[in-house]
């Protein structure tokens, strides 16, 4: 994922016309894929990114890599990771447990964007690798607990796992993180780092009248292979 390849993912998102541009995190790379590639500064990928247009704004939300890739944050657990820093000061809002109302066309609803719900490793997780355990930044209760009117929402969320506990009051939840299962083989990842294993790994989910759709992503983790599951952009078309 060098420069060039943001670059030209950048302008495929743009021609698009979008309303509004979504990010849903991990925008550097797990420790473990620095082997393959030379890492980008932060500042450099952000500065790529701060490129995508759209009417209603660009809006990002942290991934779990995002949080894992600043020691320093995780040390103390507090602060903001550089990746946001870098986001920010490209000119792309990243929201944690915030949310905003937008208008279009005369009509209005709300972007909720989630804290990540993986950005700590925990005591037990230092103690007890490879069964780590993860707390998070999220607060769903919060960030819902601001929209002040009965417009839709939006809600952004890095890991589709939070699905279960959003509740009817939101129109549609967007994720990442799956890179819908990188590896699938006959339909199957065999490896999906969800504690839910196939049941969120790509694409629209349906349960009990509530939405979820979960982006295969652009990336990879872990190896430097997709196998049926082909990098995405995403254009999700709603009507009231």
């Amino acid at each position: 994922m060098g420069r060039e390849r943001i670059r030209r993912i950048v302008a495929s998102t743009n021609a698009l016309g979008a309303d509004c541009v979504l990010l849903l995190g991990d925008y550097v790379a797990a420790r473990g894929m620095m082997r393959y590639a030379d890492a980008i500064a932060e500042k450099d990928w952000a500065r790529e990114l701060g490129r995508l247009k759209a009417p209603l704004g660009v809006h990002a939300v942290l991934g779990n890599h995002d949080w894992w890739a600043d020691i320093d944050v995780q040390r103390s657990r507090r602060g903001t990771p550089a990746a946001s820093l870098a986001l920010q000061d490209a000119g792309i809002p990243v929201y944690g447990n915030l949310s905003v109302r937008l208008e279009k066309d005369g009509g209005a609803f709300w972007l909720a964007g989630l804290g990540d719900q993986e950005a700590f490793w925990s005591a037990e997780a230092r103690r007890q690798r490879p069964f780590r355990r993860f707390d998070g930044s999220d607060d769903l209760d919060g960030t819902l607990g601001q929209v002040t009117d009965d417009e839709p929402v939006i809600l952004m969320a890095h890991e589709p796992d939070i699905f279960p506990r959003v509740p009817d009051r939101v129109a549609l939840t967007v994720a990442g993180h799956t890179h819908g299962g990188q590896i699938r083989i006959l339909g199957f990842a065999p490896i999906v780092p969800s504690r839910f294993g196939n049941r969120y790994v790509y694409g629209h989910v349906v349960e009990h009248n509530r939405n979820l759709i979960v982006s295969g992503g652009l990336g990879c983790s872990g190896v430097p292979v997709r196998l049926g599951a082909p990098p995405e952009i995403v254009m999700i078309e709603l009507a009231a």
